[in-house]
């Protein structure tokens, strides 16, 4: 019986260190990432990583706020609701077409106007905010833009509104 005996090679020993590459004559780009960041910032210090968080949430509340102020609100219904009937209640011992109009619609609708120019105004403080602060990133400028815009106009349309520009009251007929 021949037995062949075959040469075993023994694994290469496993160590936690790491194996260095050959230097290749440039610097790693890890190790100078914090200079690199404070070297942008001409001397001021480096942001926290959530320091964007905040100026997010504004710019999305600043947004939401311009939406509902084109769209409408709950306050805006209950204080026109209850316009109305204060223009009932003061018009039902008589009073003349054109003041029952005025004082059961116009109040209503001039009412409706001021609350949503309120959250409309409060859009815009909230985007321009979010727009004056420093380093933020590039979405929480695009939603604080598209916040801007929609308060812009819920102020537009909400004085418009108020001021009768756009659809006036209705007269009573002679």
């Amino acid at each position: 019986m021949d037995i062949k005996t075959t040469e075993k090679t023994e694994p290469a020993e496993k160590t936690d260190e790491a194996v260095e590459p050959e230097d290749s004559g440039t610097e790693p780009l890890v190790e100078n990432l914090d200079e690199d960041l404070d070297d942008d910032l001409d001397g001021r210090e480096a942001p926290a990583a959530d320091a964007g968080v905040g100026a997010g949430a504004a710019a999305v509340v600043s947004a939401a706020l311009g939406a509902v102020a084109l769209t409408g609100t709950w306050t805006g219904k209950v204080v026109s609701e209850r316009e109305t009937l204060v223009g009932q209640i003061k018009t039902s011992g008589g009073g003349t077409p054109t003041q029952q109009i005025s004082e059961i619609y116009g109040d209503a609708w001039h009412s409706t106007a001021l609350v949503n120019g309120v959250f409309a105004l409060l859009a815009l403080i909230v985007a321009v905010t979010v727009l004056l602060l420093p380093r933020r990133p590039a979405w929480v400028r695009a939603v604080a833009v598209a916040g801007a815009v929609l308060g812009g106009l819920g102020v537009l349309l909400s004085i418009g509104t108020y001021f009768d520009l756009f659809l006036s009251l209705p007269t009573a007929g002679s």
